[in-house]
């Protein structure tokens, strides 16, 4: 990032490494308090013209700007009582336009960046100048406020006043990847994010809509943008490592999947990833497209630019695309679903995966089973709220999941969820439809393990029938699950009964012909080694109020604490196999490694 300050109608990144005031008057001698000032003046002449007129006083912007600057340097200083200047004969204007500097200031996006980081030793420094950044914007308002007010206050509100967050960045200039993707030497690396929870985010999108499409060409070479201008969270996803680089008028989408993906480390980053992820190009095509790159066996992905693309369904739904037709390409199947193991009080535990798009219920039905069984429950483990993976660990059918947060819907919580992680979540326009939070659910190193499947059910919204059900024969289930049916509830463009290829529009719906014989495999698998394989009707598609999902996790929770079906240990997998099955595509051993989980230093 080469300028001091970016800043845009709503977003400010702030280059600490450039320019970080340690005095309220440095603050306000700054070039980017006379900025922000600047265009809050131009805020005012829409929506308060004689505001506006109040703090122009006959001169143009730039004069008015500095001679404000200059009476907030003089009010810091002394009492009002010492100060003769015209804009303090209406102190009650010069309150309102203070207070209203502040608001317009604290409605941005603000982030901080720092990249001068050299060793571990400064691993928090960064936090710590963000940290008293904040605090120094918070005392120097509040200062001038107290003093045009000419009263202390009593009541202090210590408002997040400096930043929503701060990375600390590094440039990776020993990435192991040709010369046809030398810019990303050119973009820095994060290698540590500190987010200000509860972070409370207003994309101007909050809805995903078209499809993820195949391309023949590399969208990496037609890459045409400057460099400086993005950012890398290299994130490890289920067993895979992706480059997201994104545009920095994406910084909320970006930020926002330290809730989400495992961040790999500068050392990890340094070793080939298995693909890349650009997001906010400038190519003007308004699509998300994909493309394989045989000769060094690398997934790419592109999301044009644009403002529908501030929802952060589409950064993560590209990377888990990206997932997904890389693990087919190694024979494992990708589940759009949630899995959940579930161990009871008297020792019963059982791998319970829901399968199904968008809306279909997965999430509201085990939020329904917390509920119903929270006097037996000993521990609930999440190992994928959205996409996770099934292959077959020596002929036996096991789970593993790609995230270490969930993205939900609001409304698919029961009352109050929302707010027991509230301290580490992320929320996007609470206040609107399709409202979304990112929370933390489970560590690293329990989602790459592998995990024994005891059910495996369709969830089925459309249907009226109430319940779980069965069924045996193996070619009626898979007919359900790869026509994918569900009744849409408008978390996408869709409406009405839509029908998807295996509920997953993100790798099997573009690569059917691949993923048709792996599904064939892993059904027998299930089938073989007496996996329930049924449906669990939610009516969430026909009556949302309804009651009837309660009914299909009092029959999950019947299923778990059915004795018929002993849950036998999740097989390990052979030392040196991982190896063998990534040598075949030339990754890298070490990408399925058990790191320490860490999440802003908090002990899991």
């Amino acid at each position: 990032m080469k300028e001091t300050m970016h800043l845009t109608d709503d977003i400010a990144i702030l280059n600490f490494d450039l320019a970080l005031p340690t005095t309220k008057s440095g603050l306000i001698k700054s070039p980017e308090f006379r900025r922000v000032m600047l265009q809050y003046m131009k805020h005012l002449e829409k929506k308060d013209p004689d505001l506006y007129q109040w703090a122009c006083a006959g001169r143009n912007e730039e004069e008015a700007a500095e001679e404000l600057c200059r009476l907030a340097r003089t009010v810091i200083v002394f009492d009002m009582e010492e100060i003769e200047n015209p804009y303090l004969d209406d102190t009650d204007s010069a309150l309102q336009f203070v207070e209203g500097m502040f608001d317009f200031w604290r409605d941005h996006q603000r982030y901080s960046v720092t990249t001068n980081r050299v060793s571990d030793t400064e691993s928090a420094a960064f936090v710590e100048r963000d940290s008293h950044f904040n605090d120094l914007v918070r005392n120097t308002f509040r200062q001038i406020e107290q003093t045009l007010s000419g009263r202390i206050n009593k009541v202090l509100r210590q408002q997040q006043s400096g930043t929503n967050a701060g990375i600390a960045c590094y440039y990776n200039e020993s990435i192991d990847l040709s010369e046809r993707y030398s810019f990303l030497k050119e973009i820095m690396f994060i290698d540590s994010v500190m987010l200000r929870t509860p972070t409370i985010l207003h994309p101007r999108s909050n809805k995903r809509e078209g499809m993820f499409e195949e391309v023949a060409k590399n969208p990496a070479f037609t890459f045409d943008a400057d460099p400086s201008e993005y950012f890398c969270y290299p994130a490890k996803v289920g067993g895979l490592m992706f480059f997201i680089c994104f545009h920095r008028d994406y910084m909320a989408n970006g930020i926002s999947c330290a809730n989400l993906f495992e961040l790999a480390t500068a050392e990890e980053a340094a070793k080939r990833p298995d693909g890349i992820v650009i997001f906010g190009n400038p190519d003007g095509q308004e699509k998300c497209t994909f493309y394989h790159d045989q000769d060094e066996d690398l997934w790419v992905g592109s999301v044009s630019s644009g403002r529908k693309v501030e929802y952060f369904g589409y950064m993560k739904k590209m990377v888990l695309t990206l997932h997904n037709v890389a693990m087919m390409d190694q024979g494992w199947l990708p589940i759009h679903g949630a899995f959940i193991n579930v161990v009871l009080k008297d020792g019963r535990q059982k791998g319970i995966c829901l399968m199904g798009d968008s809306g279909a219920g997965k999430s509201e039905t085990i939020e329904a089973l917390k509920s119903l069984a929270s006097d037996e429950i000993k521990r609930m483990e999440i190992i994928f709220d959205d996409m996770g993976t099934f292959h077959l660990e020596n002929g036996i059918p096991v789970a593993q999941g790609t995230e270490i947060g969930a993205f939900i819907r609001l409304d698919d919580l029961e009352p109050g969820a929302p707010y027991r992680d509230i301290h580490r979540s992320i929320f996007f326009n609470p206040d609107q439809s399709n409202a979304r939070v990112i929370t933390p659910a489970a560590p690293y190193s329990l989602v790459t393990q592998n995990h024994t499947i005891d059910l495996f059910a369709y969830a089925n919204n459309y249907d009226d029938a109430v319940g779980l059900r069965r069924i045996d024969d193996l070619e009626e289930a898979k007919e359900i699950f790869v026509r994918g049916r569900r009744m849409a509830k408008g978390t996408t463009q869709e409406t009405g009964l839509s029908e998807t290829y295996f509920a997953n529009p993100f790798g099997p719906m573009q690569q059917q012909e691949i993923c048709g014989p792996i599904i064939d495999e892993v059904f027998e698998g299930l089938k073989r080694n007496n996996v329930f394989i049924g449906e669990a009707f939610t009516h969430l598609g026909l009556d949302p109020e309804g009651d009837e999902i309660r009914v299909a996790a009092q029959a999950l929770l019947e299923f778990i604490r059915d004795d018929q079906w002993q849950r036998s240990p999740a097989p390990q997998e052979k030392e040196g196999s991982h190896e063998e099955r990534e040598s075949r595509h030339h990754k890298h051993s070490d990408r399925q490694s058990d790191p320490e989980y860490r999440h802003d230093g908090e002990d899991r």
